[in-house]
Formats: C-alpha cells, sequence, structure tokens
C-alpha cells in the first residue's frame, strides 16, 4: 500500500532521487536544515508562502508537491487516471467554506475537482465576492445553496440541480435559507498552470502540514 502523500514523504523520495543531502536541499531551497528534517518527518507545519517558496525554489509546480509518483516531471502522459478519495483530498478550511481539494497527485491538470462544505449563510457573512480565473462548474451533494452573482439575480440550487459561471465574474455560493450548511461538487477549468495555487490563495487560505494531513492554517 502507497505511503500517505505527504509533504515530507516528497521531499525523502525527491531528495533519494537526486542524491541531495539535506544541506544541499536546504541551500537550493532557502529553508534551514532543522525545518527540513523535521518535515520530512512530518512533524512540522508549512504555510502556504512557504509551500510556495518550496516549489518554485524546486522548480515544481504546488501539485507536485503532492504527487505520489516516481516518474519524472517532464515525462509525456497521454492516458492519466486517478482515483480519488476524501481522506486522501488536501483538505483547506476558512470561515466560509471547508474545501476538498481532489485528486492532487496528477500533476498539470487543467480541471480542479473540489469537494466542497459550505457554511456560510449570509452575504454579509461571506463578504467580498470571489473572483479568479477560468470557468466553474458547481453539482449541489446535499443540501441547497444561494448562488449570488456580480450580474445576475441571485439564484437557489437544491440537491441534484448544477450552475456553470466565468469565474471571472463575482461570486459566492452560501448555505440556502432553513439550510444549516451545504455539501457540493465543484470543477474548475483555467488555462492557468498554477490554477491549483490561485484557488488556494484565495481569501488568505494557507496550509499546512500536520502528522501527514494537509490543513489551512486558521483551521488549526
Amino acid at each position: 500500500m502507497p505511503d500517505t502523500p505527504t509533504l515530507g514523504n516528497f521531499l525523502r523520495r525527491l531528495r533519494g532521487q537526486e542524491g541531495w543531502t539535506l544541506k544541499q536541499m536546504s541551500e537550493r531551497t532557502g529553508i534551514p536544515v532543522s525545518t527540513l528534517s523535521k518535515i520530512e518527518h512530518n512533524r512540522l507545519t508549512l504555510t502556504y508562502d512557504k509551500l510556495l517558496q518550496l516549489a518554485q525554489r524546486l522548480g515544481l509546480r504546488m501539485s507536485e508537491l503532492f504527487a505520489e509518483s516516481s516518474e519524472p516531471v517532464d515525462q509525456p502522459v497521454t492516458a492519466r487516471r486517478s482515483v480519488g478519495r476524501i481522506d486522501r483530498a488536501v483538505r483547506v478550511e476558512t470561515a466560509n467554506y471547508d474545501y476538498f481539494y481532489m485528486n492532487t497527485e496528477l500533476r498539470r491538470k487543467r480541471m480542479i475537482p473540489i469537494v466542497t462544505k459550505i457554511r456560510a449563510r449570509t452575504v454579509e457573512e461571506f463578504g467580498e465576492l470571489v473572483r479568479h480565473s477560468g470557468e466553474e462548474f458547481i453539482y449541489v451533494l446535499e443540501g441547497a445553496i444561494e448562488v449570488h452573482t456580480e450580474f445576475y439575480d441571485p439564484v437557489v440550487l437544491h440537491e441534484g440541480e448544477s450552475i456553470y459561471i466565468d469565474s471571472n465574474m463575482g461570486h459566492a455560493y452560501i448555505a440556502a435559507e432553513g439550510c444549516t450548511e451545504a455539501m457540493v461538487l465543484g470543477v474548475c477549468s483555467s488555462a492557468e498552470e498554477r490554477l491549483m495555487e490561485s484557488l488556494m490563495h484565495l481569501q488568505g487560505q494557507e496550509v499546512v502540514e500536520l502528522n501527514g494531513e494537509r490543513r489551512s492554517k486558521s483551521a488549526l
């Protein structure tokens, strides 16, 4: 059975493949040796900005930090497949949503599947409308949601209903009246190569590693 896809497991594997010592990796990433050692043993948290620094210094995309495959990054892929499980998702918590980023082991993908628990119940509670590049599809799995967009009247969606929008239009999803929270499946798509990082950076989300589980700093 493969190891849990933690940042520590990835760094140990990468360092072994490249033949680097901890000191050599420290020089490449700008992260102290002691910190790298704790990361490799899954004993230290990392915020989003540090994950981004690590990826940039190593010449990787953020999604590759959680990749389970040991194949070379630039190897052409013509028939990819990924079976996702919610317990292996990258979890990010914010005031309005709990995000579960699925199938993170696939590199360079243009669609980002996200299972999201929606907790905000009013637009005032939600705050400023969200905007980002690309398009998105939302399908209601449980409960009901109210969709607010910049140029349209609000619409209520119930279980089994969906919506497709341009993501650069301001938008917000809140739990509909009479519903304390709702669960949706969202698929975001964009030509932007770092789409996942952009989505996770919205609303100041910070991702950390803790005992092998990836969560946002705000959740700790």
